[in-house]
């Protein structure tokens, strides 16, 4: 079991994010403590603004109080809704969470079923909970819930990476099924623009994908072929061909996939999203080591690929909470990979135009000022900006500007 721990100042892009599974058949709310009902029994975004409103006003200067929590089982492990509410308060009660109030999601949007925690870092009483030693106090804890519960054991490295799916290991066998469980899952669940970024995300499950093309009996033919990697990037074992998986994860599937993740990222605020928490990581890093450390602490994995000389030629970053992928050229020129080459040979140095960058995510509202607590540059929880119009946060916003105004009159 992994447990991934992210924190934000974005209460509504975390509730919405997973509001938007729920609409769509694809989660479910099993538990909630220290929540307002509706009078139907339900949760909605409005009353969950509600519930945590109050903990919010009290401590206006914790930067990111929002907390977003995904606990994964492995896929054998078979949990009942019971069980996992249980592992859920178990966890939140061991973390120091356990009088916060908390809302529990189980996601079903892949064949790994794991479930979402939406909660706060403040009291009632304006205090920031602690969190020193939070990621080693969550392995440990995640542990003691697998020996309790019988579950499958997390591998070191699954823990370490934070990976939401299991890497295929050939010497386990049953390579097939193992490819199956990656490929389907990103297929179904990952932007991606082009077969080289769906290439790049396969890699981080030691799979490979090749595209061939040729003409059989005087008619055209393309498809794809799947292969094991072993950690130095070789493959191992047979190929298997895409139609053995089924059509969902053919090249007509693949096209598909790709003309959809298109018009998700013509979004500008997905790609002002990540040139901000990129540019940050870029602007505070000395090299390429500590570029990939500040951008994991936020969730974000970068590949890059390079020749015999050691010259990067290419940069791919992975965003596994919200299923992104993408090459760094997208952003622009200062993305690029020959950019980040000469960033870390010494070549150049990082100099945004940071008013190009940060603009998009200083005001957004004429009511959005940079004391609130919600709609943060460095939120990675937040969905496509285009659902709805946010009336409920824009809401909570002024009454939260407005109670500023009168303390300082007092």
């Amino acid at each position: 079991m992994v447990a991934k721990i992210g924190s934000s100042n974005n209460l509504y892009g975390a509730l919405s994010y997973n509001q938007i599974k729920v609409d769509e058949d694809h989660a479910k709310i099993i538990f909630a403590q220290n929540m307002i009902e509706n009078k139907d029994g339900n949760f909605d975004i409005h009353t969950c603004l509600q519930s945590f409103e109050p903990y919010l006003l009290a401590n206006k200067r914790t930067e990111k109080p929002i907390l977003h929590i995904s606990i994964n089982p492995d896929p054998k492990d078979k949990l009942t809704d019971e069980q996992l509410s249980e592992i859920a308060q178990e966890y939140m009660q061991k973390m120091g969470y356990g009088e916060q109030p908390f809302i529990v999601y189980k996601h079903e949007d892949i064949e790994r079923r794991h479930i979402h925690i939406v909660s706060l870092r403040v009291g009632r009483d304006g205090r920031k909970i602690d969190h020193n030693f939070e990621h080693r106090r969550s392995m440990d804890i995640c542990r003691e819930l697998e020996n309790k519960y019988g579950l499958e054991h997390a591998d070191q490295k699954q823990r370490e990476a934070g990976l939401p799916l299991k890497k295929v290991d050939f010497s386990t066998g049953d390579v097939k099924h193992q490819i199956a469980n990656v490929i389907r899952s990103i297929v179904r669940d990952y932007h991606f623009q082009s077969i080289k970024e769906y290439k790049a995300v396969l890699s981080i499950y030691n799979v490979d994908m090749e595209e061939v093309r040729g003409e059989a009996k005087g008619n055209r033919y393309k498809g794809l072929v799947y292969s094991v990697l072993n950690e130095k990037g070789e493959k191992v074992g047979t190929h298997f061909k895409s139609s053995l998986f089924g059509k969902s994860v053919g090249i007509e599937a693949l096209e598909k996939r790709i003309e959809k993740s298109a018009e998700f990222f013509k979004n500008k605020t997905v790609k002002e999203r990540y040139k901000t928490v990129i540019a940050t990581a870029m602007r505070s890093c000395l090299n390429r080591q500590d570029f990939e450390k500040a951008l994991e602490k936020q969730g974000i994995f970068v590949l890059f690929r390079t020749n015999e000389q050691g010259r990067i030629y290419g940069a791919t970053f992975i965003d596994h909470e919200q299923k992104c992928v993408f090459n760094g050229s997208r952003l622009g020129k200062e993305f690029s990979a020959n950019f980040f080459n000469d960033l870390f040979s010494g070549k150049t140095a990082f100099k945004p135009d940071e008013k190009q960058i940060f603009e998009p995510f200083q005001k957004t509202d004429k009511e959005f000022d940079e004391n609130s607590n919600f709609g943060g540059i460095f939120d990675l929880f937040t969905p496509d900006s285009s659902i709805g119009d946010e009336i409920e946060e824009q809401n909570l916003t002024r009454r939260m500007k407005k109670k500023k105004r009168k303390q300082r009159h007092i």
